[in-house]
């Protein structure tokens, strides 16, 4: 009988030291490459996906996307707004999976989410490869937002704080700690309690075509 799996296989490409959240104190890291092997009697054998960074904290083993290592230094309005949107993305997918699954009512509309976000369209193959992706990090949502949000422009956290509620709003609901996150948006976006209702009011046109 032959066995053939997957596994994911890490390694340490470089360390260093940063300024971790989690810690909130300086502490070494290491920048650790992540990517999916196809295996073979358990022995990795063919690479069946992208490599994925992340940044490990050797004090909390808390893992962080690559950019929190900017993030002392970065402005608002420093990421471009492709790879804004691709950030936030991700930060859709891992807010929907906090609790460790994924509805399957819930892949149609978060792939009208994803179309909307990238502004192309995006079938369910490609779907289900990015969400893989986002997976693979093992970066909680809190984290990864902690590493991107604050180096996003004011309308692109705007429409990161509607594409996760909406995101969120597929579930009967949205949760205590999803909220939390939402709130905590909200807060680093500098948006008063009306702006912030103001935003979720326009994005709930987005089911119904009233708004783009």
């Amino acid at each position: 009988m032959i066995f053939i799996g997957t596994i994911n296989v890490s390694r340490t490409r470089e360390r260093g030291e940063f300024q971790c959240p989690s810690c909130k104190s300086l502490q070494s890291y290491r920048l650790r490459v992540k990517r999916p092997w196809l295996t073979l009697y358990l022995i990795p054998v063919v690479p069946i996906g992208s490599i994925e960074l992340t940044i490990e904290c050797d004090a909390c083993r808390c893992n962080w996307d690559p950019s929190i290592l900017k993030s002392g230094s970065a402005e608002d309005g420093s990421v471009d707004d492709a790879q804004a949107r691709h950030e936030i993305f991700r930060a859709m997918i891992l807010f929907v999976l906090l609790d460790g699954y994924m509805e399957a009512d819930e892949v149609e509309p978060l792939g009208i989410l994803a179309s909307r976000t990238f502004g192309r369209t995006i079938d369910r193959e490609e779907l289900g490869r990015l969400c893989s992706l986002a997976e693979q990090t093992e970066i909680p949502v809190s984290n990864y937002l902690e590493s991107v949000f604050r180096r996003w422009n004011p309308e692109q956290k705007s429409f990161a704080i509607q594409t996760l509620f909406m995101a969120g709003s597929l579930r009967p609901e949205m949760g205590k700690e999803r909220t939390g996150l939402l709130l905590w948006m909200r807060q680093h976006a500098g948006l008063s309690e009306l702006d912030f209702e103001e935003l979720i009011q326009d994005c709930l046109g987005w089911e119904d075509g009233t708004t783009t």
